[in-house]
């Protein structure tokens, strides 16, 4: 009987300590509302084969060795707001050009931010989201998905990193996000 109330007791413990420990990001919401955001992104024409892209530039971790960023104004639901796609590339013979000839070839990841009205004022509402080329989510080494508050009160992750980035809007090389 003690062994099986120690058995009991520690299963318990092991799972209080993984919900205590629950990541604030890669739920069943954040993984609807990121599928949501690839149908749209895939109707506009921002994934697959001749997605529309910008001028591929050398980048570096954690995105990739080489990038291409596009931002513009996406409706999702009745949101209607900011999208920022950064396109991860990488791999043998990965260069600009190569980039620019053959992007599906090297395509690693699609990384995105965009601005859900009420999502989060502390994050000035932007959900993260790091697709595979197919459109699934990935997920960090810790087996949770990449969607929604990604890093949010964490020492890494997208929203501790862009925590840092100038001007107060999250975004890096851009001001006119700012609420």
């Amino acid at each position: 009987m003690k062994l099986k109330q120690t058995a009991a007791a520690a299963i318990t413990a092991m799972w209080v300590s993984a919900t205590a420990f629950a990541a604030p990001f890669g739920n069943k919401d954040d993984l609807a509302y990121a599928a949501e955001i690839w149908v749209n992104m895939s109707a506009a024409g921002f994934t697959g084969k001749g997605a529309t892209m910008s001028t591929p530039y050398t980048g570096m971790h954690p995105h990739g060795a080489i990038l291409d960023t596009i931002d513009t104004r996406l409706k999702v639901g009745d949101n209607d707001d900011i999208l920022i796609i950064k396109r991860n590339y990488g791999g043998d013979g990965v260069s600009k050009s190569a980039v620019a000839n053959d992007p599906e070839k090297y395509l690693k990841a699609v990384t995105v931010m965009y601005r859900k009205k009420g999502f989060d004022a502390d994050i000035q509402d932007w959900f993260w989201v790091k697709y595979a080329p197919d459109g699934s989510v990935l997920k960090n080494p810790k087996g949770v998905s990449l969607a929604g508050k990604v890093g949010k009160g964490m020492a890494k992750g997208c929203v501790a990193c862009h925590q840092g980035a100038p001007g107060g809007d999250l975004v890096f090389n851009h001001d006119r996000y700012a609420k």
